[in-house]
C-alpha cells in the first residue's frame, strides 16, 4: 500500500504542510518515491499570472539541460522565470540530478491563432518530445508536466527528507492545491515516472491500491492511438488517462468517471433514472472497468478535487475540513496533520457508490452517489 494526501485551500499554502501529513502516515510507504503535484501557484520572487505554461522535470546532466533549452527555443518558447531550488545535496539520495526544472515560459507567438484545444495539444506534444529526448539519451532528462498553473516534483526518498533537500519548507513556493504520494514499491522498479501523481492535459490523479485489470485497460487505451496515452511505468497511470478520456474525449462530467470505472449492476441500472444511457456507457467502456482494491484522488484544471473508491473498498481514504480548506488522506492522522482545527464529526469516508467532490469555491463537500442522476451538460 502507498499513502496519499491532498490539501486544497482558498489561500495558497506551503507544500511542506502536506509533507507533514505524509510523515504522519510513514508506515505506509518505503521511501522509493515521492510525488507532488502543485496547482494554483504563487512564487515568493516572481509574480506569476497563472496563465503561462510551467515546465516541471529534472535535467540529470549538463548535456540534457542544453538539449532541453534547444528544444524549447526551437519550438518558440521564451523563458520568463527559472526557479532555483535551494538544494541541500547531502539530503538527496540520488546524486545524478544536475538541475531540478521548474520554469515558467511564454508560449510561442505562433500559437496566437490556435484554439484552446489546439494549444493544449501542443503543450502535451512538447512535453512528450522532451520525455522522448530523455529516453533516447539513457533517461538523462525527465519531463513531468508542461501546463499553466501546475508544477510537479518527483524524487526518490522520504517525503520530509525530499522537502528539506529541495528547500520546500522556506515557503518560496505556495499553491492552492497540493497532492502528494509516498510510494510503496511492490512490483515495479524505481522509476521517477512511476511516482504518483500522474498528469495529462490539466488532469492529475494518484491511487492507493492494486489495479489487477491493468493490462487490458492499458491495451485498450493505447489502441485508441492518442499520443498522450503512453508510459505506464505504474499500473495506476491508467486511472489518470481514463479520467482524461471521460472528460476530454467523451466530454462527460466528472460524475461519469465513477460509472466508467465501477459501473452499477444490471438490477441497479434497471431502476436508475438514466439507466439506458449508463448501460450504453458501460458497454462502450467495458474494457475500462477496474478490478481493485483502489482509492483514487484527483484534481481538474479548475481546481476541483475528488475522491472515489472502487466496489471492494479495501483501500482507506477519508476527507475532512472546513469552508475554504479541505484535506483528503489515506488515514485520519493525515487529515489531522493538514487541518487540525476542523470539526471531525463532519469527516466523511466514501462508500463504494460515492464520488466526493470539492468544488473550486471550497465552501462545502459535494457527496454524489451513483444512484443519483447527473447533468450531461456539466462536462469540463
Amino acid at each position: 500500500m502507498c499513502r496519499l494526501a491532498l490539501k486544497t485551500a482558498s489561500v495558497p499554502f506551503s507544500p511542506f504542510t502536506v509533507l507533514t501529513a505524509m510523515e504522519a502516515m510513514q508506515e505506509g510507504y518505503d521511501g522509493s518515491g515521492l510525488g507532488l503535484l502543485l496547482r494554483g501557484l504563487e512564487f515568493e520572487d516572481y509574480k506569476y499570472n497563472g496563465l503561462d505554461p510551467i515546465l516541471s522535470g529534472i535535467a540529470h546532466t549538463e548535456a540534457s539541460l542544453f538539449r532541453l533549452n534547444a528544444i524549447m527555443d526551437e519550438r518558440g518558447f521564451v523563458l520568463n522565470y527559472d526557479h532555483e531550488f535551494e538544494v541541500d545535496r547531502s539530503k538527496v539520495e540520488a546524486q545524478d540530478r544536475y538541475k531540478y526544472i521548474l520554469r515558467v515560459y511564454k508560449q510561442p507567438v505562433s500559437w496566437g491563432t490556435l484554439s484552446k484545444d489546439q494549444v493544449e495539444h501542443e503543450l502535451m506534444m512538447t512535453r512528450l518530445a522532451l520525455r522522448a529526448d530523455g529516453e533516447a539519451h539513457n533517461e538523462d532528462l525527465t519531463a513531468f508536466s508542461l501546463w499553466p498553473n501546475v508544477a510537479m516534483i518527483k524524487e526518490v526518498g522520504w517525503p520530509l527528507g525530499v522537502g528539506e533537500a529541495l528547500g520546500l519548507e522556506s515557503g518560496r513556493i505556495k499553491a492552492r492545491v497540493c497532492m502528494a504520494q509516498g510510494r510503496q514499491n511492490t512490483n515495479w522498479g524505481i522509476n521517477l515516472y512511476a511516482c504518483h501523481p500522474f498528469f495529462i492535459q490539466g488532469i492529475g490523479t494518484m491511487t492507493n491500491g492494486e489495479n489487477t485489470a491493468f493490462i487490458p485497460i492499458k491495451d485498450w487505451l493505447t489502441g485508441k492511438g492518442y499520443p498522450g496515452y503512453l508510459g505506464y511505468q505504474s499500473d495506476s497511470e491508467v486511472f489518470t488517462h481514463i479520467l482524461h478520456f471521460v472528460i476530454k474525449q467523451l466530454k462527460l462530467p466528472l460524475q461519469a468517471y465513477k460509472h466508467v470505472i465501477t459501473p452499477l449492476k444490471n438490477e441497479e441500472l434497471a431502476v436508475h433514472p438514466q439507466g439506458d444511457f449508463l448501460r450504453g456507457l458501460r458497454n462502450v467502456c467495458r474494457r475500462l472497468i477496474i478490478d481493485g482494491p483502489n482509492a483514487v484522488i484527483g484534481t481538474l484544471p479548475d481546481e476541483t478535487c475528488m475522491l472515489v473508491m472502487d466496489a471492494k473498498k479495501l483501500r482507506p481514504a477519508m476527507v475532512g475540513g472546513k469552508p475554504g480548506e479541505w484535506a483528503i488522506a489515506s488515514e485520519m492522522c493525515g487529515v489531522d496533520a493538514m487541518i487540525p482545527d476542523r470539526d471531525r464529526s463532519k469527516d466523511f469516508q466514501p462508500m463504494r457508490e460515492h464520488t466526493v467532490i470539492i468544488p473550486p469555491d471550497r465552501q462545502e463537500l459535494e457527496i454524489w452517489s451513483q444512484f443519483n442522476p447527473f447533468l450531461l451538460n456539466q462536462a469540463a
